[in-house]
Parts: C-alpha cells; structure tokens; sequence
C-alpha cells in the first residue's frame, strides 16, 4: 500500500506521502493559482509514488455532520476515483489545519501559509490518521 494524503482546498493542495512502514511524511503542496496545474502536479505525484491509495480529509462539522465544504470534497473525490482509479479513503479532517498552524510562529503563519507548508502537515496528519487504522501500532508493554 502507497497512499498519497491530501488536504483539498480550492487554492492549495497539501500533500503527504504514506506506506505499509505506517508513517506519513510531507510532500511539496501544489500551490499554482492555474487549477490545471495543481492537477498535473498530482497526476506527476501518483505516478511518481506508484500510489495505490488516495487519503482525502474530510471536512465535517464539529458535530459530526458534513456541511457546505464536504459537498465540494464530494466532488474532488468523485473526480480523483475518475481520473486516477484509485481507492478514495475519506478521514475526518477536523481540526487539522489547526493543528499543523499551531506548530508555527504566529508572527509566520501569513507567509508559510501562502507556501502550502501548513496544508501538507495537515495532509500529513491526515494520511497518519488512516494509517493508524489501518497499520495499528503495536501496543506497549
């Protein structure tokens, strides 16, 4: 198994890469404002890692229900099982983003953000939600 993670957004996509070794690591976000580029980028990135799996986070409300954004992921889903054939694993993202910004300066969060950093630790922690269930660590004696 060779997952790719992604944290989908309309501007930047973060990025993480995963395997059966269960540990997800970041990969460059595509962050061309050109759509058709960022989706080039992907394609590159899916063959390149022989992905086998796409992990998208899933934007669900704090309660739980899917709101306005799950419906445009719905979407980029559908479209990702289309133009690649792959699996779509769908994962909580729930406070991710914020996650992966509280890890920053505040005084660099406006520049580092621009860049996709914050967007592939989020795809990062993602990817490492779906590998922990599916690759549960071994418990501690």
């Amino acid at each position: 198994m060779r997952c790719i993670g992604i944290d989908y957004g309309t501007r930047r996509l973060g990025l993480a890469y995963g395997d059966e070794l269960g540990v997800a690591t970041p990969l460059p976000a595509l962050v061309d404002a050109d759509e058709a580029k960022r989706w080039a980028g992907l394609g590159v990135m899916v063959k390149a890692r022989r992905a086998t799996d796409l992990v998208l986070g899933y934007p669900l409300n704090m309660d739980g229900t899917a709101g306005f954004k799950a419906k445009e992921v719905d979407a980029f889903a559908a479209r990702l099982r289309a133009e690649f054939a792959l699996p779509v694993h769908l994962v909580d993202e729930t406070l991710t983003s914020h996650e992966a910004e509280s890890t920053i300066a505040k005084h660099q969060r406006r520049a580092v953000r621009a860049s996709g950093i914050v967007d592939s630790r989020a795809a990062t922690l993602i990817l490492q939600d779906f590998l922990n269930l599916e690759f549960p660590p071994e418990a501690q004696p």
